[in-house]
């Protein structure tokens, strides 16, 4: 049985100034640095997800292309393979990271689940084989890929907690509901501190 924290899309594209930049993105990423440095041993094996959307196309209907986004569905393009936007924000040291997934490649992808490794296996898969059981959660947007990704680690059976201080939102109340929601099902909430 084997721990892992979960560090969710934290990119440019969607910290302060990304094509989809949220409030406390930047913050995010160097709290979890900050966090893993201060706790070296708190997990067998940190595992971080990009979206990593193709450049040509509307990636599934993910991307909008000849209507305006409307921001549930459809999307501006963000997070574009091989682009800075889709680079990890730089005060994220990666070199904490064991495990890096893409999601989204061609299509629309929200759950970490939905990815597959920078070896081409996919998430569950490695997560299986890793003995992965205790997860806990980090990184942006609450309301979206966190969420999403939560309640996919819960419906898999594993043991998870979200680090509220480690995650940023796209809005406030769809945040909370985010949260109330995932405590629902039976998530934990803690804070690092």
């Amino acid at each position: 049985m084997a721990r892992a924290l979960f560090v969710i899309d934290v990119q440019n594209d969607f910290t302060e100034g990304g094509a989809l930049g949220v409030d406390g993105g930047a913050a995010v990423a160097a709290g979890i640095t900050e966090y893993l440095r201060r706790n070296p041993d708190a997990y067998d094996q940190v595992i971080a997800s990009r979206d990593w959307h193709s450049g040509t196309g509307h990636n599934g209907g993910h991307f909008a292309t000849t209507e305006p986004p409307d921001f549930v569905v459809t999307w501006p393009p963000h997070c574009v393979a091989g682009t800075a936007g889709a680079e990890y924000h730089p005060a994220l040291d990666t070199s904490l990271v064991d495990v890096h997934v893409r999601k989204g490649q061609g299509v629309p992808a929200y759950s970490i689940f939905e990815g597959t490794t920078d070896e081409g296996v996919a998430f569950a898969d490695a997560l299986d084989a890793l003995e992965v059981t205790e997860v806990d959660i980090a990184g942006i947007a609450t309301d979206y890929c966190v969420r999403a990704s939560a309640l996919d680690a819960l419906a898999s059976g594993r043991r998870v907690r979200v680090l509220t201080d480690l995650v940023a939102g796209v809005a406030p109340t769809s945040s909370a509901a985010a949260l109330a929601e995932l405590t629902a099902a039976g998530a934990e909430l803690q804070t690092t501190r």
